[in-house]
């Protein structure tokens, strides 16, 4: 009889260990298969669609443990990052459909002088959040504009983002009297391909004010 209880406890005890065991694998695996993404930013249905799982509020509660124990960032509510997400990816999850333009864009391809480390977006509306110690600037545009990605590139990294072309018409059509500080980086044979996206006939005034069609 003695044996037989014994016997009963190891079983019980190999169980719990099991369970203990087998409950730590599938936390670990949350995280791994979270950072074998090359992404950086994650909505909670991204992160479902990538574990296969279809109970969102178990998920979220697993999720906002990680965010305690320092492994994950919750940046803005429903929004989950790695340690050291990419500011860019946040801008365009933040709101979406969105791509970044505008002076962030002309600032990196050295269109405009004036440092500015705001990222500046295009979207459906016009709005300006702090999220954590970075500026994130929204201007609205006409639906049939942004649902146009010409002059728009995906990044591996799920960032959309405009050419340089782009980012200037977007910025001239947003701002009638913008002053560039250098127009030698942009093509002006994109800018003419890029112009009719925008159907403004007060746009390619300004444009054909700024490079004379020849």
């Amino acid at each position: 009889m003695e044996l037989i209880i014994r016997n009963y406890c190891i079983c019980e005890l190999n169980i719990l260990i099991f369970c203990v065991t087998g409950s730590q694998i599938m936390k670990n695996n949350i995280i791994l298969s979270i950072f074998k993404e090359v992404k950086t930013v994650f909505r909670l249905r991204d992160i479902a669609l990538i574990l296969g799982e279809k109970d969102f509020e178990s998920l979220n509660k697993k999720l906002n443990y990680y965010v305690r124990t320092g492994k994950l960032l919750n940046p803005r509510k429903g929004i989950y990052a790695k340690p050291n997400y990419s500011s860019e990816e946040l801008a365009c999850i933040l709101y979406t459909p969105s791509y970044i333009s505008l002076e962030y864009v002309l600032q990196k391809a050295g269109v405009l002088f004036q440092s500015d480390s705001r990222i500046t977006t295009i979207s459906y509306l016009s709005r300006s959040i702090e999220v954590q110690d970075k500026t994130f600037i929204y201007r609205k545009i006409k639906g049939e504009i942004m649902a146009n990605t010409k002059g728009i590139s995906r990044q591996i990294d799920h960032v959309n983002i405009a050419s340089s072309e782009r980012a200037f018409l977007d910025l001239l059509y947003l701002n009638k009297a913008y002053y560039f500080d250098n127009l030698n980086p942009l093509n002006k044979a994109k800018v003419y391909d890029l112009l009719p996206i925008y159907m403004s006939k007060a746009l390619t005034d300004r444009v054909k004010n700024i490079f004379p069609d020849d």
